[in-house]
């Protein structure tokens, strides 16, 4: 690596923390350790020219889990597991308002909707009845019920006319989000490296030796990996990558949209934003097909997702697709995300389970106080 002495020495010489990733939690990583350790030098390594995985390339909702989500949630979690991670989704998401303002981050509370296909009536009704139950529990977090029937109030084809409402949930921008975070830690010396990869690294008990694909090699005193779809390229955690697919429509002359909305136990989505219609998901028809950390799109899902918008969303509209793209999230078993100490100078905090939104901020948190 042709580097001049200038360049070494500004940007690779005496590292005190290393963070893999800058998305959500790696940055949010950096400004709390900027807080503990005020004059230590922060090194924010992301391979991709934007930060890559899911943090700019995911739905922009501001959620938590809708009812159906909850419900299917307590066949690998306990009653007070799931409690805990809607608790911590909601905290979360207070504390990215707090540290970024609304405006910054084009937060929208337009509230949220689940609803139902006409053929599954039935699974609509056993959701109906274990509401109570669900708004008890939680009461204690939000202090009012979240979970409300409704009828939805939009001409949507084939979908039930009563849904599930919840006034806690919001919109975001995500892009908005991550340039106000990138601005932050600018503004707190912090340094960000793009376009730099990081392909091994080594704990060698007083310092860990990391090393670029340009070859470059350097030293720095602790290591956090926060690339969670990414997880597994260097860690041994039970964290797998889960490609999710949206695409966006062009603008829609009186689009009357407003809110998101919650379709198949979560894994359709959408909402509107700038006068279109951004729709996601797909994920469950090719499991197998999605685990993957490659970028693209396929026909399957796109087709689907096409079919759902104009048969379904907006059946009575002329509808132009503009953009499609594609995020990858970090899952596994349990949607406890991972933070944890991996060796003597290495950490991570990884799998968030497609809520980064909700818990980045306060995983990446959770990640600067291990240390």
């Amino acid at each position: 690596m042709n580097l001049s002495y200038w360049e070494y020495k500004t940007w690779f010489q005496h590292i005190d923390f290393t963070i893999v990733g800058s998305g959500i939690v790696g940055l949010n990583a950096a400004l709390a350790l900027r807080k503990k350790f005020p004059k230590s030098k922060i090194a924010v390594l992301e391979r991709g020219f934007l930060p890559s995985g899911a943090s700019t390339k995911n739905a922009g909702f501001a959620c938590f889990g809708s009812l159906s989500e909850i419900l299917d949630d307590f066949n690998s979690h306990s009653e007070q597991e799931v409690l805990e991670l809607i608790k911590k989704r909601w905290n979360g998401l207070q504390l990215l308002r707090e540290n970024l303002g609304d405006t910054s981050i084009g937060f929208k509370n337009y509230g949220g909707y689940e609803l139902f296909v006409k053929e599954d009536e039935t699974f609509f009704s056993q959701c109906m009845e274990k509401l109570p139950a669900i708004n008890t529990l939680l009461k204690p977090v939000f202090k009012k019920n979240v979970f409300i029937e409704t009828m939805s109030g939009f001409v949507f084809q084939n979908i039930l006319q009563n849904c599930i409402f919840n006034p806690f949930e919001a919109q975001i921008n995500t892009g908005k989000m991550m340039r106000t975070l990138i601005k932050k830690c600018v503004s707190e010396d912090i340094l960000i490296l793009n376009s730099t990869e990081v392909t091994t690294f080594s704990d060698q008990a007083n310092i860990v030796k990391i090393r670029l694909n340009n070859h470059l090699e350097f030293d720095t005193q602790k290591l956090l990996i926060a690339t969670n779809g990414f997880a597994r390229q260097f860690l041994q955690e039970t964290v797998e990558p889960a490609r999710a697919q949206v695409l966006i429509t062009k603008k829609i002359d009186n689009l009357n949209i407003k809110g998101t909305f919650h379709l198949d136990k979560g894994y359709y989505y959408f909402r509107n934003i700038d006068g279109r219609l951004l729709l996601g998901g797909g994920r469950n028809l090719d499991f197998t097909g999605e685990s993957t950390t490659d970028f693209g799109t396929t026909e399957l899902i796109q087709n689907k997702l096409e079919q759902l918008l104009k048969e379904v969303i907006l059946p009575n509209s002329e509808v132009e697709i503009e953009h499609r793209w594609s995020g990858i999230m970090g899952v596994g078993q349990q949607k406890k995300p991972i933070v944890k100490q991996l060796s003597e100078n290495v950490y991570c905090g990884v799998r968030l389970g497609g809520m980064g939104i909700a818990i980045g901020s306060s995983v990446g948190n959770e990640l600067a106080n291990l240390l």
